[in-house]
């Protein structure tokens, strides 16, 4: 097809290439702050597997050879782990791209309040979202009774398409985000003088729309591919079998049946060079798309004003919104019931929660806002890492390291705060990065012409324009960190329970419905966090 005269006109209106790139600072407080967080980050997680492997190799010397070997069930164990984390990343990211640019395009009574709740199933605590998809998806969830009672057959949820369904559960609001900020950063002008040119949908799409996802996609799905290599409850709980056995899960298999601290070492470094890999490859084709700067103005959508695509757009929220909080609303209704069974030793442990949830944001944001402000590559990939690193590797590491010099349990709150930093930095760091070099690349020649630096350029240009970025990203470490069970049930004793850990023992107990009330507290307090923050900052901004 040949281009029309307007979109001509457009596309010598959106030159790719003539723009300013803000070069990375080489020296300063910035770039020094942003080296010492990228190298504390790494020294945080070397010295707790170097500690698992000095521990193997003092044990038994000759088991360090392990290391160099690859048994049947650890290559099976790799190839499910990237097919499985390959499938959700794709699917996860294609089906964000209609309902973000939906909600790019439209406006309604409580889109605020849509984008908000879309995002929760990922702020769920794992265990409990995955007992919502059960609920729903399961032998004897709604969608196989339906199913049964149009004389269909049903539909098994254990195995690989389970694991797919529930990443993709888990994933779909993150992509959603983070594609949405990618539409959001389109200026508003560059719409209206589409609309001036007479351009038709296709053409937008094609000169303004395809470029930022072009720069947008790659790292939203790669992203999402490092999260789903180290799937762990997921896996344990829906796999359903040695066939669905995932890096992850042997790892987990190697210390609590085995404790073959070597196996575990061998594949936690394994873990490490892939999503590692995929960290490098991410940074390294997730470039902002460069439309220039705007004024900041409301986007209206001429473009999309007609009613097949007000219907498509409508669509694809209502399905998303569907699948996404259907299962929420089991998680509301199961836990009403069980609030009038909460014991008294829930109160102690949430204010444990709260405390290390609100410790472990504000490390999480001091070290992403350095990292990120500091624009360099191998600093951004060294933020990354901990997505490679077993959350209980990092904590038998902690375990050992703290051993010969106190008792663990008396650290328990202060390495669970630590391992939740380092575990929600990655989603904090790939939310500020590119926001912060988009800013320097829209503002940073205006700045320097100014004599805008340090402080000053901190306080009056990029803190401002980061804002709904940092919201967001402090937002999501918080409920993250509420609603994390892991390094915190090896260390902690009776007194030191947090929220998710109570819960844990209330479920292995077989008080359900108490169980069922605490995770509807959990997810009130983890929601409530997300919101405080993102609201916070969207606060004067367009949403």
């Amino acid at each position: 097809m040949h281009a029309t005269r307007g979109e001509t006109q457009a596309a010598d209106q959106f030159p790719a290439r003539r723009r300013w790139t803000a070069p990375a600072p080489t020296h300063g407080p910035g770039a020094l702050a942003g080296r010492l967080a990228a190298g504390a980050v790494c020294l945080a997680l070397v010295l707790p597997l170097a500690a698992i492997l000095w521990r193997a190799a003092t044990e038994n010397p000759a088991s360090v050879m392990g290391l160099f070997r690859l048994g049947p069930a650890d290559l099976a164990a790799l190839r499910f782990t990237l097919w499985q984390a390959l499938l959700s990343a794709l699917i996860s990211t294609l089906l964000a791209v209609p309902v973000a640019r939906a909600l790019a395009r439209r406006r309604f009574p409580g889109r605020g309040f849509v984008i908000t709740l879309m995002g929760a199933p990922f702020l769920l605590p794992v265990i409990v979202a995955v007992l919502a998809l059960l609920a729903v998806f399961g032998r004897g969830g709604l969608v196989n009774e339906g199913l049964t009672a149009l004389g269909l057959p049903a539909i098994r949820i254990y195995g690989l398409h389970g694991v797919v369904l529930a990443h993709v559960f888990f994933n779909l609001p993150l992509a959603v985000r983070l594609i949405l900020q990618g539409w959001q950063a389109i200026p508003a002008e560059r719409f209206r003088l589409a609309a001036q040119l007479g351009l038709r949908p296709a053409g937008v799409f094609r000169l303004l729309e395809a470029p930022m996802l072009r720069a947008t996609l790659p790292g939203t799905a790669l992203v999402i591919f490092a999260i789903c290599l180290s799937s762990f409850a997921v896996a344990l709980t829906l796999g359903g079998g040695p066939a669905a056995t995932t890096v992850e899960l042997a790892i987990y298999q190697s210390f609590r049946f085995d404790f073959d601290l070597t196996r575990a070492a061998m594949l936690a470094l394994i873990q490490l060079a892939l999503v590692a890999g995929a960290a490098l490859v991410s940074l390294r084709i997730g470039r902002p798309a460069g439309f220039g700067s705007g004024l900041d103005r409301p986007v209206t959508r001429w473009d999309a004003d007609s009613l097949p695509l007000r219907l498509i757009d409508g669509a694809a929220i209502a399905l998303a919104a569907a699948f996404l909080l259907v299962p929420l609303a089991v998680i509301v209704l199961n836990g009403i019931g069980g609030l009038t069974r909460l014991p008294a030793s829930l109160w102690p442990a949430t204010l444990n929660s709260l405390e290390v949830s609100l410790a472990a944001t504000a490390t999480t944001m001091a070290l992403a806002l350095a990292m990120a402000l500091a624009r360099r590559t191998w600093v951004e990939t060294a933020g990354l890492l901990p997505l490679a690193v077993s959350g209980l590797v990092l904590g038998t590491g902690l375990f050992l390291l703290v051993l010969p010099f106190a008792a663990p349990a008396t650290l328990a709150l202060p390495v669970t705060v630590l391992v939740n930093t380092l575990m929600a930095l990655p989603f904090a760091l790939r939310i500020l990065a590119p926001v912060a070099a988009r800013i320097e690349a829209e503002h940073g020649r205006l700045a320097d012409h100014l004599g805008l630096t340090g402080l000053a350029r901190l306080r009056l240009l990029t803190l401002p324009r980061l804002r709904p970025a940092l919201g967001f990203a402090a937002g999501l470490t918080a409920a993250l960190a509420m609603g994390d069970l892991g390094v915190i049930a090896l260390f902690a004793d009776p007194q030191q329970a947090t929220l998710p850990l109570q819960m844990h023992r209330l479920m292995g107990a077989y008080q359900m419905q108490a169980a069922q009330g605490a995770a509807l507290v959990l997810l009130a307090l983890s929601f409530g966090l997300f919101w405080i923050f993102d609201r916070w900052g969207r606060a004067g901004a367009e949403a």
